[in-house]
C-alpha cells in the first residue's frame, strides 16, 4: 500500500471520527467526562496494583473516594453559593449605577466638545458593536449549553459517567493493548512514540493544569472573603476554573471580581484595592511558582493554542467541544511537529538530496 493511500485512509478515518463526534454531541458528555476521569485516575491504579491490589479493587477504592468527596463538597458548598450567587445578583444593578456614575460624567464632558452628528454616529457605533459582541457571545453560550446539559438529563449523567468511568478505568490496561494490537506492524514503533508524547503532553497539562486550578480556587477564596468580598467563596472557585483558559481567564476574573467589589464597597478604594491584589498575587503565584512546578515547560501547548482550540471546540461541539479541546489540540500540535520533522529530512524539503537523521542530530 503507497503512502499515498494510508493518509488518505487517515485522513478519512480523522474526518469521519469528527462527524460522528458533531452527530452524536449530545449524548457524549457523560462519556467524555468519564474518560477524563479514567485517564486522570490511571496512574493511581496503576501504583495501588504494584502493591499488590487488584485492578477492580483499586478502582472501586479510588472511584467511590473521588465521588464521596465531590458530593460532600457539593453538599458542604451549595448553601453558601446558592447565598452568594443570588447576593451577586443583586449586586449587579448596584454596579450598573456605578458604572453610569463615572460614565456619565465622561459622557457630558463629549456631549461639549462633539458636535450633535458626531454623538448621534458614536451612539450608533457603539450600539451596533455591543449588540454584535453580545449575538456572538450569547450564541457561543447557547451553543455550549445546548451541546451540553440542555439535552442530556442530569439524572442520566449522574448515573453513566460512574459506569463510564468505572469499567474504563478497570479495563484502562486491556483497552490499551488491544488498541496496540491493532496498529499496522510496520508503523507500530512510530505510532507508540508519538502516542508516548501525546500522553506526555496531556499527563503534564491536564493533571497539572488541575492542580493549579485548585491551588488558585483556594487561594482565591481564601483570600476574597478575608478582605471582605460577599461573594468571595463564588468569585474564587470561578476564577480558579478560569484559570485553565491563558491570559483570558484572568483577565475576565480580574474584570468581574473588581467590578463587583466596585458595586459592593461603593467609594471604598482601599478594600476594591484589596480586591485587585488578591488577582495580582493570584496571577503572580500562577505564573512564577505554580504553572513552573506543577505543569512544566515541556508541554508544547501553545496559550494562544489553546485559547483557539477551547473556542472552536465549543462553537463546533458545544460543551462536549469545550472538554475534548485540550486533548485534541495536544494531539493535534504533536503530528503536527512530527510531521514537520519529516518535511525537514524529506526530499520536499531538500530537493533531491534529502538530508540523513543522524546529520540532524548532530547538528542540534
Amino acid at each position: 500500500m503507497s503512502r499515498e493511500i494510508r493518509l488518505l485512509i487517515w485522513v478519512t478515518a480523522t474526518v469521519a471520527t469528527g462527524v460522528l463526534i458533531h452527530l452524536l454531541n449530545d449524548v457524549l458528555l457523560p462519556f467524555v467526562i468519564g474518560i477524563t476521569i479514567a485517564y486522570f485516575f490511571d496512574p493511581v491504579a496503576d501504583r495501588l496494583e504494584a502493591f499488590g491490589v487488584s485492578r477492580t479493587v483499586a478502582t472501586s477504592i479510588i472511584l467511590l473516594g473521588f465521588f464521596v468527596a465531590l458530593i460532600g463538597i457539593t453538599v458542604l458548598l451549595f448553601p453558601m453559593l446558592q447565598k452568594q450567587i443570588v447576593g451577586a445578583i443583586q449586586l449587579i444593578p448596584v454596579l450598573i449605577d456605578r458604572i453610569k456614575d463615572i460614565v456619565g460624567p465622561i459622557l457630558e464632558q463629549m456631549r461639549a466638545d462633539f458636535t450633535a452628528e458626531t454623538m448621534d454616529g458614536l451612539k450608533e457605533a457603539a450600539g451596533n458593536y455591543a449588540g454584535t459582541l453580545f449575538k456572538w457571545f450569547s450564541g457561543f453560550i447557547a451553543k455550549i449549553w445546548s451541546g451540553g446539559l440542555a439535552f442530556l438529563n442530569l439524572l442520566s449523567l449522574i448515573l453513566i459517567t460512574p459506569l463510564v468511568a468505572f469499567y474504563l478505568l478497570r479495563d484502562w490496561d486491556e483497552i490499551v493493548a488491544k488498541v496496540d494490537s491493532w496498529l499496522p506492524r510496520d508503523q507500530a514503533e512510530t505510532i507508540r512514540e508519538q502516542v508516548r508524547t501525546i500522553n506526555l503532553t496531556l499527563a503534564g497539562f491536564v493533571r497539572g493544569q488541575a492542580c493549579v486550578c485548585l491551588a488558585l480556587a483556594v487561594f482565591y477564596a481564601v483570600g476574597l472573603t478575608f478582605v471582605g468580598m460577599n461573594a468571595g467563596l463564588l468569585i474564587g472557585i470561578g476564577a480558579g476554573a478560569l484559570a485553565v483558559i491563558p491570559y483570558i481567564g484572568a483577565a475576565v476574573s480580574l474584570i468581574i471580581g473588581v467590578a463587583l467589589a466596585i458595586a459592593q464597597f461603593h467609594q471604598d478604594w482601599v478594600s476594591i484595592l484589596m480586591v485587585a491584589g488578591v488577582f495580582i498575587v493570584g496571577q503572580t503565584l500562577e505564573s512564577y511558582i505554580l504553572t513552573p512546578r506543577l505543569v512544566g515547560g515541556r508541554v508544547g501547548l501553545s496559550p494562544i493554542w489553546i485559547i483557539f482550540a477551547m473556542l472552536a471546540g465549543g462553537a463546533l461541539f458545544g460543551l462536549t467541544g469545550v472538554l475534548i479541546a485540550l486533548p485534541v489540540a495536544a494531539i493535534v500540535g504533536v503530528l503536527v511537529r512530527f510531521g514537520l520533522d519529516q518535511y525537514l529530512d524529506s526530499g520536499l524539503y531538500h530537493g533531491e538530496s534529502p538530508r540523513p537523521k543522524h546529520d540532524k542530530a548532530e547538528g542540534s
